[in-house]
């Protein structure tokens, strides 16, 4: 008899676990928004700049996603495709031959590396909807980590990166491997104005 009442102790003890356990990964479940990025209706613009000048156009994002819990981004991910790179400040001929060097091996070897990727491994609470954020930056297969700051507002978050493009292997033109460059020196630094747009 007693070995009947010690073992329904233990069975509803058990239940009892089982139903906090489940009580909790429901309202972790409830607290987590899962966002989609809009690709079609989102924005990232690059600039890159010069001794004598700078030149700027847009990159599509290929695909994205994220997850919000607790106030913070905990995670996420985004697919650049490196392949719709545009320029914006030149016309015909010269933009035609600017976007084939971007594209080539003293820059973005597209060809090899037709998308670059970020991966957000985590974030700050957001504070008057901004929060700094934390990841991982893959470009020609290098990977480097990168922190940031977005900023929340309705279905859009925006942010802007800047890129040391020599820890990617991108040396064309950098005053740090180069001497004598002159003019022609362009600088290290790139960024990238990034506006997503948001489904949940």
């Amino acid at each position: 008899m007693t070995n009947n009442i010690t073992f329904k102790k233990r069975l509803k003890m058990k239940t009892f676990k089982l139903i906090i356990l489940i009580a909790m990964a429901a309202v972790t479940s409830m607290s987590a928004q899962e966002f989609k990025a809009d690709a079609d209706n989102s924005v990232l613009h690059w600039t890159g700049s010069k001794i004598v000048g700078k030149h700027y156009g847009k990159i599509s994002l290929k695909e994205g996603q994220f997850t919000v819990n607790d106030n913070r981004i905990v995670k996420g991910s985004f697919i650049i495709d490196m392949n719709s790179m545009t320029n914006e400040d030149l016309s015909g001929g010269s933009r035609d031959k600017l976007l084939i060097h971007l594209k080539s091996d003293d820059f973005f070897s597209t060809d090899k590396f037709s998308t670059s990727k970020l991966e957000i491994t985590g974030s700050e609470p957001f504070a008057n909807d901004e929060a700094l954020v934390k990841g991982n930056l893959t470009i020609k297969d290098i990977t480097q980590p990168v922190t940031f700051t977005v900023k929340r507002n309705g279905d859009t978050f925006s942010t802007k990166v800047t890129v040391d493009r020599t820890l990617y292997n991108i040396r064309y033109g950098s005053g740090k491997f180069f001497q004598g460059l002159g003019d022609n020196m362009i600088s290290d630094n790139f960024d990238l104005e990034v506006s997503i747009r948001v489904i949940q």
